[in-house]
């Protein structure tokens, strides 16, 4: 077998035709600065190759069915096994994926309950067993001495009123005898008179047996009889021994209501993604969407005739709506250019909730005409109508009303737990299958840990609890003990679920694998970092590569083999700068990642932390897991705010205080989750989140559109000579409208070609060559160029292209700041990483004009960065504090929270045993906190 993974002119992307040989059986990290390369090697170059080489083994009729993968820039690839991607990006934003769905622990969990668990009432809540022909055989067998009087029958009536003459005929002629009446036995040829106004308790009496113990003929005789009466009752049969009944069934079935459909416990029955087990109501969502009366209030103190209130369909003023609305408003002596607060109690609730009144209405315009009577149902039923006959809206406007106009309520059926009733009174140890999705892993993995079974349930359960177990504590190890298994996919972080998804890798067990992970240690706290690497190298134990993408230090220095792509990024990238150990690599001159990790070069600790006495603060903030939180951030400083993984810093400060500051400061509608109060907010003039989601969803747009130095470069390229003779305006230059465009390509300058079960596959438009525009455009140059050929450049080249022209010069500066010089101008928004996209967003607010006394919030603006970016991004950020505003960054990098001036770390562990600011102050304060788990890194870091 081939030791190494031996490739040979790799050029996707920006890299420079390398080649390389890559040890198998090894965790490989490749590093590098921002937009070297790595990606293009481990994903696009691997990844790919190896994806592709799998899915061409499949028949051209299977291939049909799969996303097919394009074969990379590369020579060749020799020694490459099948491979598996852990990425970051494809996050299940499906409501019904779960942790414990998208891990498999719920199918086992299924399989558990169905086997072992304990049937009750829904009503009574007694236990409901089923017994089969057999057990209950032996069960008569069991409870019988000698000669003790045995009668088996069949269950008629229980507790019922009547006479039931027609059940006696009908007994009777079946051949039946005799029948047990209210404790007397008595026959069925004479005349039964019952009182027909009272209670009955009516079994048919099959057969009356004196025992003989050890008699095989009478056993026979007793199967035979119990056979009878169950299929009399349709499963149901009744032993009588000396006076004494009792009663089983071969079905579930509740003893005190019998009118209880119990449906047979089997795996399915627990999904609450199928109809058999899911609450009906809700169809297995736990909740649903709702027209918020509260949030079609747009603006309470202004006129509802100026866009006070949101009408559904009525946004504009010459809609039929609009028109039908303002008539309603008259006919009910509302005023229309009153305020929402300016209306009484009764003309509020006309306005939200409508009357059965009809009234007169008359339009008579250019689009509309009708003379008559009208109801109208209220802005809340107009909404809630208009978004039940969905049909009515785009997918745009849809999503519009979900996110601004409803709120999610947990369904009133179920309470949130997603199963009917039934299902969930089957318990096992008193907890039904929900009760324990709602845990943490931690909870979850004791409870079933400390499960008290008999002998039997062991002897199912054996190889069930086993995987459960050992998937749970896979989660566990990779740092997410504090994750509830119901938790929905979509609310996690990138890493989180790209942890989950490397714990479902290790619980598959395969090997010969190469798999390929994308920086694994975001999101992580220090001290879980260690857990990570273990699992990492569990993983290689069994016999697969790792290639893992990485900027930690601590996962460089344990890995077996490094290789670093640079010198720098984009087309100044694309080189393997060095390659081998750790070590080796810490003693290679010419390696930027070997001087940082063996300390030549380092992040410098601030000679002097900024102090402030004045503190925004927000108080008694309890969502999520937050106990009670009271928050105070300095102003004018740097803050960052740490913690381990899940202790509640995003909820704090992305689910509290950003939107609590958005209502105060712009008045906007952004429903932060639980606080008391917000002051000292007064003087702030601008609140900017800078998160990583993408800056455009198009592959149209672009870093010079998103920026804005685009309208720059086009208003240039308008004023030249060329333009002005030809009469060209500034929207000549754009390939997103008809005019400048090439209209073969619609101004993509790729056309794509649909090739069925082979990957789509783009080519270079022919008649634009790839350049976006059409040739009279292209004919009006710049210095020599054209704006194709600058939407090219890089943004460094740019910069020097533009050095005198300030307005695109300034822009094209906080973009090198930033560490952004290498990518191209014309980069499609769709290809940039979630850092690369953060740092563009940083880029953009640092161009504009700053007067100080703003806000930013950054959540881990290290996502991606290497030392060296890392170096720059905190030269930016306290550029920012410099000229009067606050940063707040929530972070795990310990090289960005030494060189914070205040820091508000949180804990002391995730989830329900976290939620609490545990310390404060300066890093130096922090590391004296022994409670810190960050302090006690930090000390290191401050050399303490």
């Amino acid at each position: 077998m081939q030791e190494y993974i031996k490739i040979r002119g790799a050029r996707e992307n920006n890299l420079k035709n390398i080649s390389l040989d890559i040890p198998k059986n090894k965790m490989v990290v490749i590093t590098g600065v921002s937009g070297s390369g790595k990606s293009s090697l481990a994903f696009d170059t691997i990844y790919s190759e190896g994806q592709r080489r799998y899915v061409e083994s499949l028949s051209a009729y299977a291939r049909q069915f799969i996303s097919q993968v394009k074969k990379p820039e590369v020579d060749s690839i020799e020694g490459l096994s099948p491979a598996i991607s852990i990425e970051q990006k494809s996050v299940s934003k499906n409501p019904r994926s779960t942790v414990a769905t998208m891990t498999e622990i719920y199918d086992y969990m299924r399989l558990l309950w169905a086997n072992i668990g304990i049937v009750h009432c829904p009503i009574c809540k007694s236990k409901v067993q089923k017994t089969s022909l057999s057990e209950i055989k032996e069960e008569i067998i069991k409870k019988t001495n000698e000669k003790d009087k045995l009668i088996i029958m069949a269950r008629i009536a229980k507790d019922k009123k009547g006479a039931f003459k027609n059940v006696f005929a009908n007994l009777k002629k079946q051949g039946y005898q005799r029948v047990l009446v209210d404790s007397l036995v008595l026959d069925l040829d004479e005349e039964i008179e019952l009182d027909k106004n009272k209670r009955h308790d009516i079994y048919a009496i099959i057969d009356r047996i004196l025992v003989k113990k050890d008699d095989e003929e009478q056993e026979s005789r007793i199967a035979d009889s119990i056979e009878i009466a169950s299929k009399l009752t349709d499963g149901g049969v009744a032993i009588q021994i000396n006076k004494e009944i009792s009663e089983y069934s071969e079905r579930y079935i509740c003893v005190n209501h019998e009118d209880i459909v119990f449906p047979e416990v089997v795996p399915r029955l627990f999904s609450f993604n199928a109809p058999f087990g899911a609450c009906s109501l809700c169809n297995g969502l736990g909740s649903s969407l709702e027209v918020d009366p509260k949030k079609l209030i747009l603006d309470e103190n202004k006129k509802i005739s100026d866009g006070g209130v949101y009408i559904s369909g009525g946004t504009s003023k010459n809609s039929w709506t609009y028109h039908l609305f303002l008539s309603f408003l008259k006919a009910n002596n509302i005023d229309k250019d009153k305020t929402y607060n300016e209306l009484n109690e009764k003309e509020r609730e006309t306005l939200l909730y409508g009357n059965s009144n009809k009234f007169n209405f008359n339009i008579n315009t250019k689009e509309y005409k009708y003379n008559g009577k009208k109801t109208f149902e209220g802005i809340y039923g107009l909404a809630k109508k208009r978004y039940m006959s969905k049909d009515v809206f785009s997918e745009t406007l849809l999503e519009e009303l979900e996110n601004k106009y409803m709120t999610e309520i947990i369904c009133s059926s179920c309470n949130g737990d997603r199963l009917n009733e039934i299902v969930l009174n089957i318990t096992i140890n008193d907890k039904n299958i929900i009760d324990v999705t709602k845990e943490n892993i931690k909870k979850a993995y004791e409870f079933f840990d400390n499960l008290k079974l008999s002998e039997k349930e062991i002897y199912i359960s054996k190889e069930i609890l086993k995987e459960i177990k050992e998937r749970i504590s896979f989660m566990i190890n990779v740092g997410l003990d504090y994750l509830s298994l119901s938790r929905a996919t979509k609310t996690l972080s990138g890493g989180e679920s790209q942890r989950i998804r490397l714990a479902t890798q290790i619980g598959s067990k395969l090997t010969g694998v190469i798999y390929v992970l994308d920086e694994p240690s975001i999101g992580l706290h220090q001290r879980d970092n260690d857990r990570l690497l273990a699992t990492l190298k569990e993983l290689k134990e069994i016999g697969n590569t790792l290639i893992v993408v990485e900027h930690d230090e601590d996962t460089m220095k344990e890995s077996d083999y490094l290789i670093d792509i640079g010198p720098n990024a984009g087309i100044y990238g694309g080189n393997i700068v060095a390659m081998g150990t750790p070590k080796e690599l810490m003693g290679n001159p010419k390696s930027l990642t070997g001087k940082y990790l063996s300390g030549i070069e380092k992040i410098q600790v601030p000679k002097k932390r900024r102090k402030s006495n004045d503190y925004l603060e927000i108080k008694s903030c309890s969502g999520n897991n937050l106990k009670n939180v009271n928050l105070k951030i300095p102003k004018k400083v740097f803050t960052c705010i740490s913690g381990v993984s899940g202790s509640g810093k995003s909820t704090l400060i992305n689910s509290t205080l950003y939107p609590a500051l958005m209502e105060k400061v712009y008045k906007s509608k952004m429903y932060p989750l639980e606080y008391k109060s917000i002051s000292n907010y007064e003087d702030i003039k601008k609140i900017i989140d800078i998160d990583q989601s993408p800056i455009g969803r198009t592959p149209r747009s672009n870093t010079a559109t998103y920026t804005g130095v685009f309208d720059d470069i086009r208003d240039l390229f308008s004023e030249t000579k060329d333009a002005k003779m030809k009469g060209y305006k500034k929207g000549r230059f754009s390939f997103n409208i008809k005019g400048g465009r090439c209209e073969t390509c619609s101004g993509a300058g790729i056309i794509k070609i649909e090739m069925n079960f082979l990957p789509d596959v783009y080519v270079k438009c022919d008649v634009c060559n790839g350049k976006r525009y059409n040739k009279e455009t292209l004919e009006v140059k710049y210095k020599g160029y054209d704006i194709s050929d600058v939407l090219n450049m890089s943004v460094l080249e740019a910069y020097n292209f533009f050095e005198k022209i300030p307005s695109i010069n300034r822009k094209l500066k906080t973009l090198i700041d930033v560490g952004m010089d290498y990518i191209s101008l014309g980069q499609s928004s769709t290809s940039l990483s979630g850092g690369e996209a953060q740092r563009i967003k940083l880029a953009s607010e640092l161009s504009r004009i700053s007067s100080g006394d703003s806000i930013y919030i950054l959540d881990e603006p290290t996502t991606g960065l290497h030392f060296e970016d890392v170096k720059k991004l905190l030269s930016v950020l306290n550029s920012l504090v410099d000229k009067g505003n606050t940063v707040i960054v929530i972070e795990h990098n310990l090289d960005v929270i030494k060189s914070a001036d205040y820091i508000v770390d949180m804990g002391p562990e995730g989830g329900d045993n976290g939620g609490q600011i545990i310390a404060y102050g300066t890093p130096e304060k922090i590391c004296e906190n022994e409670l810190s788990y960050t302090g006690k890194y930090l000390k290191k870091m401050l050399g303490e």
